[in-house]
């Protein structure tokens, strides 16, 4: 059975996202599949969902760190043992929207593999991103571990947890094929002036879409770049307000427009 796994905790996403995420998977998916969420608060998830409390990061979190370090609680050494997850397990973000069969993400490489999207913000690098990845459950537990033991000094060093993860793997991090995994702002949405014209493409051979950073796929839908936005605002008029008073960063403005794409409003749907 093809295994996934999802983190959801704090405010920010509903239950509705893990229950699109359920939806994806099973259209998508090729036979019986199994999705767990990790969790603080499983009330409104649908009954498929497998749900279990998740785990305290179980040290201080880092001060001045923008990192998700509280994923790092996947990598512990009982967490199979909790969920009942064994061997490969695929992680996805709950802000990632599939659009195509993916069930080459469960047989690419080899199944103790540790696979990750490239990080596109920084090609040069060799650095994952942790969007959407393949472990294999409970076999590198020193990845939180060694965390645990001095987290302000990984934090200072490598500032965000997909950065320890790639530098903590034995032998190396492997990637998925480029194709694959694409980045919403960078593969995805035209260039600045071109955005106010053209809404965000769906780039061939695509099978899942992330949104590292934002925009989030359900302001995207709206056509917003935040909830900060009015939905399907006007090109001119975002444009305007740029040079109204009270906008601190007028370039980040002028650059922060999304027309809806109906290809996110097609596929990410329960």
């Amino acid at each position: 059975m093809k295994q996934v796994i999802c983190v959801k905790w704090g405010t920010a996403y509903g239950p509705e996202y893990v229950n699109r995420l359920y939806g994806m998977l099973r259209r998508h998916i090729t036979g019986e599949f199994r999705l767990v969420c990790l969790t603080d608060n499983a009330e409104g998830l649908r009954p498929e969902v497998d749900a279990y409390d998740l785990p305290e990061l179980g040290c201080e979190w880092p001060k001045k760190s923008l990192g998700k370090w509280r994923k790092l609680v996947m990598w512990s050494a009982d967490m199979g043992e909790k969920t009942g997850l064994e061997g490969p397990v695929l992680f996805v973000d709950l802000d990632s929207v599939i659009v195509d069969n993916i069930d080459g993400y469960f047989s690419h490489g080899n199944p103790e593999d540790v696979i990750l999207a490239r990080n596109w913000a920084k090609p040069m690098q060799r650095l994952g991103q942790t969007s959407v990845f393949r472990f294999p459950i409970g076999k590198y537990p020193h990845i939180i571990e060694n965390f645990r033991a001095n987290p302000q000094a990984v934090a200072d060093k490598h500032g965000f947890e997909q950065h320890w993860v790639t530098a903590s793997v034995p032998g190396g991090i492997k990637f998925w094929p480029h194709l694959w995994t694409r980045h919403f702002r960078l593969h995805c949405l035209p260039a600045f002036p071109l955005r106010y014209f053209k809404p965000a493409r769906l780039p061939a051979g695509a099978r899942i879409v992330t949104f590292p950073g934002g925009p989030n796929p359900a302001d995207v839908m709206l056509g917003r770049w935040n909830t900060q936005d009015p939905p399907h605002e006007k090109p001119w008029d975002h444009f305007r307000a740029a040079f109204a008073g009270g906008v601190k960063h007028r370039w980040r403005h002028l650059r922060s427009f999304v027309l809806p794409p109906p290809w996110v409003a097609q596929h990410w749907v329960e």
